[in-house]
């Protein structure tokens, strides 16, 4: 069994319609912002009260979600609460439509109080979704200092900064 298609809209319905409150960060924020790097997953920053855990988990198992690592790609069965999604402060996640991970506090950030500051609210592929700010993208792949993030972070700034004329 190979990996789902990514079908971020599918996502993002599935979010909306279980009224999950999060902000959308990492590679597809970026390519909101302008960003020409492709990118093959969702990043999330829910917010962390219990109702809000308990609509994510009832939306991740409407996904069908899996714990995702390298040397299992099919993923992992498990079966989230939301106790249990807040005692990990990331999982990485495969659906049926696709990657996507969950982090409560993304490198270089406080998380969702912290990104809902400058996040703009836009309608993506047909949902409503809180977009963290082109800067906190930047800020968060900064920190992160991963290779990947090291080599789009000067089309980000280029960005940013042309944004600002």
């Amino acid at each position: 069994m190979s990996e789902a298609e990514f079908r971020p809209e599918k996502i993002l319905a599935v979010l909306n319609r279980h009224s999950v409150q999060f902000i959308l960060i990492g590679g597809f924020a970026a390519v909101i912002h302008g960003s020409p790097y492709v990118t093959t997953d969702l990043d999330v920053v829910p917010e962390e009260s219990a109702g809000n855990l308990a609509r994510l988990s009832l939306a991740l198992r409407d996904l069908d979600a899996r714990v995702w690592t390298s040397s299992e790609p099919q993923g992992l069965a498990f079966a989230p609460d939301g106790d249990s999604l807040a005692r990990v402060r990331t999982w990485n996640l495969t659906t049926r439509h696709g990657r996507l991970d969950i982090a409560f506090e993304p490198s270089g950030t406080a998380g969702f109080p912290d990104l809902r500051r400058d996040a703009v609210q836009l309608t993506i592929l047909g949902a409503d979704v809180a977009v963290a700010s082109l800067a906190d993208v930047i800020r968060s792949k900064e920190a992160a200092g991963r290779e990947k993030d090291r080599l789009v972070l000067p089309t980000l700034r280029r960005l940013l900064d042309e944004s600002k004329d």
